[in-house]
């Protein structure tokens, strides 16, 4: 898997939540023998015995179930010693979810009937962002409480946390929390980590501007998910064939981002080097 990926021309790749144990002897061969770096890993890494699927929201720090969010803590502790055994600098955590009916999906599902957003969906997307801004203060406080547990133990190991923009609209943190969650943690350990597919979901859905979101947190952005999106929810596509304007993410990107391409796996080889080219070319090969 790490050689097809630096055969690729990567340098660096993410371990992310799809990493079964079985994995783990290949992955750390491959790392000591100096085959490929690891920029970053993706909680939960290596996933839980007995999970052999992709699982990143396998446990939530915002679950009201006491043993599920001690679960997520348990798990993110051994993503973090991993990632000091692989040589990765940061994590990438999901923050957890609001209980609440999926607007999300049926938003999207109305933009793609309709093509553009309507009063009728209008209508909707404000119940939906009512609904969650109503609902989101003690899931987001059982977050904040676990990131408090969990920051001093990346701290100990010099790990950074990167916090990642979610597509949905029932995901934490909400856009306009992030600012809060840095205020409240205030520790440089914690970063603010974009995908920029989710967030472009966000944009279509009518949800926030994302120049205006990066602006607001560029002193916190520590790297990016870098994947494009086919109107209006679809993303994993490769850069370059979507709606994203890569142009427009421009002045947020420094050289120190690690920026890590998330493709979809039915991309074959030339689609996955012209989507990296279009990303060399709009953002500078650095």
């Amino acid at each position: 898997m790490l050689r097809e990926i630096r055969d690729l021309g990567f340098r660096h790749a993410e371990l992310s939540h799809g990493i079964r144990a079985g994995l783990v002897p290949g992955i750390l061969e491959a790392v000591d023998a100096g085959e490929i770096k690891i920029s970053s890993l993706h909680n939960f890494c290596p996933l839980p015995l007995g999970v052999n699927h992709a699982a990143p929201n396998l446990y939530e720090f915002s679950d009201e179930r006491p043993r599920e969010r001690e679960l997520a803590v348990k798990h993110t502790l051994k993503t973090f010693d991993f990632a000091v055994r692989v040589g990765a600098p940061l994590v990438v955590l999901h923050l957890g979810r609001i209980e609440m009916k999926d607007y999300t999906g049926k938003l999207g599902a109305m933009l793609e009937r309709e093509g553009t957003r309507t009063p009728k969906y209008e209508k909707l997307r404000a119940a939906a962002v009512k609904a969650r801004d109503t609902k989101k203060a003690k899931p987001f406080e059982r977050t904040l409480r676990a990131l408090r547990q969990l920051l001093p133990e990346a701290e100990k190991r010099g790990l950074k946390l990167g916090c990642e923009n979610r597509q949905a609209i029932e995901e934490l943190p909400a856009e306009d929390d992030f600012r809060f969650l840095f205020q409240e943690l205030s520790s440089a350990g914690l970063c603010y980590w974009h995908d920029t597919g989710h967030g472009q979901i966000k944009e279509n859905l009518g949800i926030l501007h994302v120049a205006t979101h990066l602006k607001s947190l560029r002193d916190r952005l520590a790297g990016f998910h870098v994947h494009d999106v086919e109107f209006p929810i679809r993303d994993h596509a490769a850069p370059g064939t979507g709606g994203i304007d890569f142009a427009a993410l421009k002045p947020f990107i420094q050289p120190s981002h690690a920026k890590v391409f998330e493709l979809s796996p039915s991309l074959k080889t030339d689609a996955v080097h012209a989507a990296v080219a279009h990303v060399k070319a709009t953002w500078g090969s650095e």
